[in-house]
């Protein structure tokens, strides 16, 4: 298989999609997920959603499940759900409270930090120490709960360091999620993310999307900056909003990889439409200010950290998506939508209004996307060449296929 993949990668062309066996093998799906996937740091959680000692919940991918707990002294802590003694899963519900994580095979205890505290009936030279429970390389950063399954992997520091003082803006080490919700997709993980990195869809599939950016906008910045060709209109918009904004005293900019490396990270701060103040269906303010506003600027950030996650936030909200492999042809999209810590649903927002844009922008894509799938299962289905509002899925192929075939060789 390994020498047919490195032939495979070798035959792509530019500027077209993959070919069906990247979207359907199910050989090319197990090395995604383990030379790719789990080499990336990916964000999994926020820590309000255990904010007491023994909160904790799952996050679960291929055969790895990863207990996220608090411990001690408000510590996040992650462990591999894998009992030292006969392997099984210690938590089997998806989340809840424990004083204590005992093995329900042969009740073996640990502590919240991971260490064995009781073993029954082990022999006289049998050192609880040395039977810990296996750590999953973890950080957390202003709020996000990021974990890492490689062994051996990448610097958290290199890896956070282009995009963190526009995480840093926005507060979220003070915010709390408002609501949660996954969109089981059946589709590959990379059509999910082709969907999520062109723009050219937008104007057929999603008003509500279009209702809050405007059209040069969607065109050159609608999937990210430089995803589509460049609108001079939009180019005078930036130009006059990053001024203002400068002397507001707030972040401007943008980042793009500017050569190959193991990470996938964007970030930029751009203006909504017209007067708009928040990425709602009036424009108006949706909750409280967060982080370092203490005025509106009309602003909006998007922050890709990884190909499988995202962060979409105005002054007031923040909307984070994880894309979460499931299958050749499943992928979970989570959303999360955080507000400030103190801001109370039906005083300081409404949760119909906060979720509007993206939940139902969400809601169209899945269909999208199931209905890519399909097609790409024909033996009719050929790749067909890209549109100048297709540059971020040729640039995220790109960077795919490179990741790929360095795994291989």
């Amino acid at each position: 298989m390994k020498s047919k993949l490195v032939d495979m990668i070798k035959k792509q062309k530019d500027n077209f999609p993959l070919d069906q066996s990247f979207y359907i093998d199910k050989e090319i799906y197990d090395i995604d997920l383990k030379n790719i996937f789990f080499n990336q740091w990916i964000f999994v959680g926020h820590e309000s959603r255990i904010p007491k000692k023994g909160d904790y919940f799952l996050f679960n991918v291929g055969d790895e499940s990863i207990i996220v707990i608090r411990g001690n002294n408000q510590k996040v802590n992650c462990f591999y759900n894998v009992c030292r003694h006969r392997g099984s899963h210690i938590c089997l519900e998806k989340e809840g409270k424990k004083n204590k994580l005992i093995c329900p095979y042969h009740s073996w205890v640990y502590d919240l930090e991971g260490n064995l505290v009781k073993a029954r009936m082990m022999p006289e030279n049998f050192n609880k120490d040395e039977w810990g429970l296996h750590k999953c390389n973890s950080k957390n950063f202003e709020g996000l709960i990021f974990i890492n399954l490689s062994d051996k992997p990448d610097s958290f520091d290199d890896f956070i360091s282009p995009t963190k003082d526009f995480i840093k803006l926005h507060g979220l080490k003070d915010a709390k999620i408002a609501y949660r919700k996954t969109y089981p997709t059946n589709g590959n993980w990379k059509l999910t993310l082709d969907n999520f990195h062109e723009c050219y869809h937008c104007q057929t599939a999603h008003p509500e999307y279009c209702q809050i950016h405007t059209n040069d906008y969607i065109q050159a910045y609608g999937a990210g900056n430089n995803t589509g060709p460049e609108s001079k209109e939009f180019s005078e918009k930036l130009r006059v909003w990053n001024k203002k904004t400068k002397e507001m005293g707030y972040l401007v900019g943008e980042y793009s990889e500017k050569k190959f490396t193991n990470f996938y990270r964007s970030a930029e701060r751009t203006p909504f439409s017209d007067d708009r103040l928040s990425e709602t269906k009036n424009g108006k303010p949706a909750s409280k200010l967060m982080g370092k506003f203490n005025n509106y600027d009309g602003g909006y950030t998007t922050i890709g950290t990884s190909p499988f996650n995202s962060l979409l936030m105005s002054n007031d909200f923040a909307t984070t998506f994880t894309f979460i492999p499931r299958g050749p042809m499943k992928t979970d999209v989570e959303i999360m939508w955080l507000v400030d810590k103190n801001a109370t649903e039906g005083v300081d927002y409404n949760l119909d209004n906060l979720i509007w844009m993206w939940d139902r922008t969400t809601i169209a894509d899945k269909k999208i996307i199931e209905d890519n799938q399909k097609g790409v299962l024909s033996k009719k289905y050929i790749p067909g060449p890209l549109s100048d509002m297709e540059i971020g899925l040729e640039k995220f192929k790109k960077w795919y296929l490179q990741s790929l075939m360095r795994s291989l060789i």
